[in-house]
C-alpha cells in the first residue's frame, strides 16, 4: 500500500513542479485528473494523438520516479442535458483509451445522475420512496437510463484492459455500497468502486465496516476525512445542503485525514483494506475548508506515510 496524491488542489502548479513538491512529501504516486469536475491541469487527453506531448509526459513521469495509480474524469454521463451527458462520456472514453496507453489499470468516474423523465433539463436525485411516483423516477432512471449506458461503457472498458472505478457520492445513482454493488452486478467485474470514507461518514455509514461490504470490488481509494458536528446535526440531518464554507452552521465537513479521525481509526482502515486485498493508493484528496492546499496536503502526507502498511507479509513460522 503507498500514499498518493489527487493533483487537481495543486492545479496552479505545472505537472514537474508538483512532482517536486510530492516527492519532498515521501509520495511518489499521483491520480491525474483528465477532465470534467477534476479538470485537466496535469493529464491532457490530447496526448492520444500527440506522441511527442506523450512522450514527454511520461519522460517527466519517470524522471522524478512517479507512478499513476488512476486517471479521473469525474462527470455525469448520465446527465438529461445531451450535450452535458456527451462531453462527460467522451471524457470518460477518451481517459479509458488514454490510461491503456499508458498502462493504467483503472479510471475513476460518476454513476451519474438521469433526470426524472425524457423531457427533464436537470438531475433528478431520488432519495425517498414515497410518494409512489419517486419509486417510479427511480425505476425509470436505472432500467431505460443507467443498465444500458453502463453495460456498453464498462465493456469498452474491459475490451481495452481497464477497470472502472465509480467514486459513490449523494446526489448520484450509486451513492452507498448497496447502489454501487447493485450496478456492478448490471455492468459486470469491470466496474467497481472509488472509495472514498468520507463520503461514508456523512451517511452514517461505517467505512470500516463497508469495506467488508464492498471487498473485491474496491479498485481505488480516495484518503479523506469527515468531521460530524454532533451540535447541528440534530438541526440540519446528515443531507445539509448549506454551502461547504459555512463551516458553523453545517451538520459535518471536509477535513484533511487526521482532523474528523484519530491515527487509531485510520489504521483499522487500512488494516481492513489488506484484509480484504487492496494493496493500492490512498490518494490524498483535499477538500478540507480550514485549511489551505498546501498545509492540508503536507498533514496528510505527513499522517498517512506513518500508518499505511508498505509490505505484504512473507510466509510466517505460524501458519
Amino acid at each position: 500500500m503507498r500514499v498518493g496524491v489527487f493533483t487537481p488542489l495543486l492545479a496552479q502548479l505545472s505537472l514537474e513542479a508538483v512532482l517536486e513538491k510530492l516527492q519532498s512529501l515521501g509520495i511518489q504516486t499521483v491520480e491525474l485528473g483528465t477532465g470534467n469536475y477534476p479538470g485537466d491541469a496535469h493529464c491532457k487527453l490530447s496526448m492520444l494523438d500527440n506522441k511527442s506531448e506523450l512522450d514527454t509526459f511520461q519522460k517527466t513521469l519517470d524522471k522524478y520516479g512517479f507512478s499513476i495509480s488512476a486517471l479521473s474524469c469525474h462527470g455525469n454521463a448520465l446527465h438529461p442535458d445531451k450535450a452535458v451527458a456527451a462531453k462527460a462520456h467522451e471524457t470518460s472514453r477518451k481517459t479509458i483509451l488514454l490510461a491503456e496507453k499508458l498502462g493504467v489499470s483503472t479510471i475513476v468516474d460518476f454513476s451519474g445522475c438521469p433526470g426524472d423523465s425524457p423531457t427533464a433539463k436537470a438531475p433528478n436525485w431520488v432519495t425517498c420512496p414515497w410518494p409512489p411516483e419517486y419509486l417510479d423516477v427511480l425505476k425509470w432512471q436505472w432500467d431505460e437510463i443507467a443498465t444500458p449506458y453502463w453495460t456498453e461503457h464498462a465493456k469498452f472498458a474491459a475490451d481495452h484492459g481497464v477497470k472502472i472505478a465509480i467514486e459513490m457520492h449523494p446526489g448520484f445513482l450509486a451513492y452507498s455500497p448497496e447502489t454501487l454493488l447493485r450496478l456492478r452486478s448490471i455492468a459486470g467485474p469491470s466496474l467497481g468502486c472509488n472509495y472514498d470514507p468520507s463520503h461514508m461518514f456523512w451517511q452514517s455509514i461505517d467505512p470500516i465496516a463497508a469495506v467488508r461490504v464492498l471487498g473485491d470490488a474496491i479498485f481505488h481509494v480516495h484518503a479523506k476525512d469527515t468531521q460530524i458536528y454532533t451540535t447541528n446535526l440534530p438541526k440540519t440531518g446528515v443531507l445539509d445542503t448549506k454551502p461547504y464554507t459555512d463551516e458553523p452552521n453545517r451538520g459535518w465537513i471536509f477535513r484533511t485525514c487526521g482532523y474528523g479521525h484519530d491515527a487509531g481509526w485510520w489504521k483499522e482502515f487500512v488494516s481492513t483494506l489488506r484484509m480484504f486485498g487492496y494493496d493500492g493508493a490512498l490518494s490524498i484528496e483535499h477538500e478540507d475548508s480550514l485549511m489551505s492546499p498546501e498545509e492540508g496536503l503536507a498533514k496528510a502526507a505527513h499522517f498517512l506515510n506513518g500508518i499505511v502498511i508498505k509490505e505484504k507479509p512473507a510466509a510466517a513460522w505460524w501458519v
